[in-house]
């Protein structure tokens, strides 16, 4: 009779892994370099913030976020490793960053028609809407400043400096403003001083230089245009665009304002043009993405088009990370794409953000960091992104978002494709957090700040 042969025992799961701890904030760097330590496989990313924090000798717990193999920890050590197929005997390269707080709703301003842009500077939100009108909100929800002078419904609208306000429409202008703030009980005061033309065709979306006193504009005539908000500088208007007496709205307490044309016309796209921006680091160069699916890097002192990335997908907006050296772009295909500009540069995209559900219209970056971005979707949610984290998938780079903002007048309705919702425009500042408006008729602010 034959014997069995005896089974071999099971091997017991690893109940320990080693983990080499860095950050490449030198705001909250461990005072020496521990070296790789042993911790349990059944840390999660609280319990290990907790760890961080003893071995950082903080007075005050700092919340941490950890980054393995650029992928944010959201389930035990453990878990990871059998998820990703890791062996516990690897030592794990693990990367401290301090933890994004979720945007946590705080309130909603309500318009009379849809909010097409949004701005905030110094405690003061900026608003422009499909009403014509331009609105400056305080923190108490009330409005301080309104201005009319666009004769249709404005797109754009940006705060130059604490005192100056540009915005643009579908009348195919540019309004500059002087802004004077509520002084004790008193209103506000939102003036228009300055109307440019050049544009053919609605101008849909603007990016301010205060210093430089430079503006970039983005219009469905396929143009950008590059303008002085200073009179004096600023060159006359083309006599072909402005308005004839009788067909100019007369506005009841309207003044003749003076008129002026742009720096330059910038030409080469094919198709609309989404958005613009200037580099953040050096404001003579832009870039601008258009519905012909390319991203345009322009040489503003000479107005020449130096580099053109094409992507598969029409691009609708585009916001500028400089310490990642990316553009990010929202596209038509319901996600973003990062793209490198640099001529040295030898992929077009270097990483796709997905979940969006609908078009990507309106971006704007952390004002703390390059590492995280929030967008705006015609799904009716704004989205907020690390792109620290990402996984290989195919031969994409690909972006999951951390955080999803909805629209609070959307709570306990069923939205399909973002109908009634779109969000138009979004903005991130430091201080009030995250601002957007919508077809909802609502500007919607987002607490959303880095712990300290």
């Amino acid at each position: 009779m034959a014997t069995e042969e005896p089974t071999a025992p099971s091997q017991p799961r690893q109940s320990q892994v080693r983990i080499h701890l860095h950050t490449k904030s030198g705001d909250i760097e461990l005072p020496q370099d521990t070296g790789p330590i042993l911790v349990s496989t059944e840390l999660k990313r609280y319990q290990l913030s907790t760890l961080v924090n003893r071995l950082l000798e903080t007075d005050k717990p700092l919340p941490l976020e950890f980054l393995i193999n650029g992928q944010f920890l959201r389930t035990s050590l453990d878990e990871f490793l059998t998820k990703n197929g890791i062996s516990a005997e690897t030592t794990l390269s693990v990367e401290y960053v301090k933890a994004l707080i979720p945007p946590i709703y705080s309130a909603s301003y309500e318009h009379d028609d849809w909010i097409s842009s949004v701005d905030v500077n110094f405690q003061r939100i900026l608003s422009g809407s499909y009403d014509g009108l331009l609105r400056v909100w305080n923190m108490s929800s009330e409005v301080v400043g309104t201005g009319q002078s666009h004769t249709s419904s404005i797109k754009a609208a940006k705060f130059i400096s604490p005192t100056q306000i540009a915005s643009s429409g579908m009348d195919r202008t540019i309004r500059i403003w002087k802004y004077e703030d509520a002084q004790a009980a008193g209103a506000a005061s939102l003036t228009a001083t300055l109307e440019l033309y050049g544009h053919k065709a609605s101008v849909d979306n603007i990016a301010v230089h205060g210093n430089s006193s430079r503006i970039l504009s983005a219009s469905a005539d396929h143009s950008i245009g590059l303008w002085s908000t200073k009179k004096a500088e600023a060159p006359a208007a083309p006599e072909n665009l402005l308005p004839s007496a009788n067909k100019r709205r007369k506005l009841s307490n309207a003044k003749q304002l003076p008129q002026r044309g742009p720096l330059s016309m910038l030409q080469g796209h094919q198709s609309q043009v989404g958005d613009v921006c200037f580099d953040e680091k050096d404001a003579t160069v832009g870039y601008s993405a258009s519905w012909d699916h390319s991203v345009k890097t322009w040489d503003l002192t000479t107005s020449t088009c130096v580099d053109t990335r094409t992507t598969a997908q029409s691009l609708f907006s585009i916001c500028h990370l400089p310490e990642s050296s990316l553009l990010a772009t929202g596209t038509s295909a319901r996600h973003i794409t990062l793209i490198d500009p640099r001529a040295s540069a030898t992929t077009i995209s270097a990483m796709t953000l997905r979940g969006h559900t609908n078009a990507v219209v309106s971006l704007a970056r952390d004002p703390n960091t390059s590492y995280q971005i929030v967008s705006g979707s015609h799904d009716g949610t704004c989205r907020v992104w690390d792109i620290r984290s990402v996984r290989s998938e195919a031969s994409d780079r690909v972006g999951e978002s951390v955080y999803v903002i909805e629209r609070d007048s959307a709570k306990g309705k069923r939205v399909v494709a973002g109908e009634g919702v779109k969000v138009f425009s979004v903005c991130w500042d430091k201080d009030v957090g995250i601002v957007s408006g919508s077809e909802d008729k609502q500007l919607q602010i987002n607490s959303s700040k880095h712990s300290s």
